[in-house]
């Protein structure tokens, strides 16, 4: 059977396919964001939907695709894309909030940039650990592992099978937690460091009380926290790869649990 034949006798199935694909497409790191045109991931689902329905054909049970019930297995399919791609996320989402903590200590709570994946006003070095992430990322072939687990993802859990959340949310809170963990393993050697120069211009300050360490406090946290940040760089980035080597098993882990 040729593929046109299979797509007008199945368009149900293709149609949850494509809605599945579109799903993690969508919502996939360095992918999702205002940078990348719509029409582009729209074009990418379709395209990927069309290589990989043939293959998961055989997957999706025969069930009544009456509209109502369309409609709700269509719900379930964007639940679960939206799902994977905050999996995903969680790992940029702690090196931004690392780079938070770490642009307060250097005095950059006020300097904002705009985050072109959000389309919101971050912080910059909330912006550099994003960018960060984002290379090391593509580096190791981040994307790889989500095209390979969205086609598992058929094998898995196939479309019209319905969803098991009783132990898939508690596991992604427990993730989001993980997350604010992560953040602070970036940048702790850091930030510690910081706090250490203002308890040192701290004592100068009593001991010559006509300095000014307010205004040297700037440049010089400044100054130190780059310093240590490019000595600190192959850690993070360790750090980093370590994560995202481990996306893969922490995706079909998840894929156990939302199996019924």
């Amino acid at each position: 059977m040729d593929l046109e034949a299979l797509l007008s006798q199945h368009w149900p199935s293709f149609l949850l396919c494509f809605i599945r694909v579109a799903a993690i497409i969508g919502s996939m790191p360095v992918l999702s964001g205002g940078q990348t045109p719509a029409r582009l991931r729209a074009g990418l689902a379709l395209v990927l939907a069309v290589i990989i329905f043939p293959a998961v054909d055989g997957t999706i049970p025969d069930i009544n695709f009456a509209p109502l019930r369309l409609f709700v297995l269509g719900s379930q399919e964007v639940l679960l894309g939206l799902m994977l791609g905050f999996i995903g996320r969680l790992l940029f989402l702690a090196a931004q909030f690392g780079g938070t903590i770490l642009g307060f200590q250097m005095g950059f709570a006020a300097a904002n940039i705009l985050d072109p994946q959000s389309q919101q006003q971050i912080q910059l070095m909330s912006q550099f650990q994003n960018v960060l992430a984002s290379l090391v990322f593509l580096a190791v072939d981040g994307h790889h592992v989500f095209l390979r687990s969205l086609a598992r993802s058929f094998e898995v859990v196939p479309p019209g099978g319905g969803l098991h959340l009783q132990d898939a949310v508690p596991s992604m809170v427990a993730m989001t937690g993980e997350m604010f963990v992560l953040g602070l393993q970036l940048t702790a050697p850091i930030y510690v460091i910081l706090i250490l120069s203002d308890f040192i211009l701290g004592i100068m300050s009593r001991i010559f009380p006509q300095l000014n360490a307010f205004m040297l406090k700037f440049p010089i946290n400044i100054g130190v926290a780059f310093f240590f940040l490019g000595l600190s760089a192959e850690f993070i980035v360790s750090i980093l790869i370590s994560e995202f080597n481990g996306l893969a098993q922490r995706l079909v882990e998840f894929f156990e649990l939302v199996r019924q």
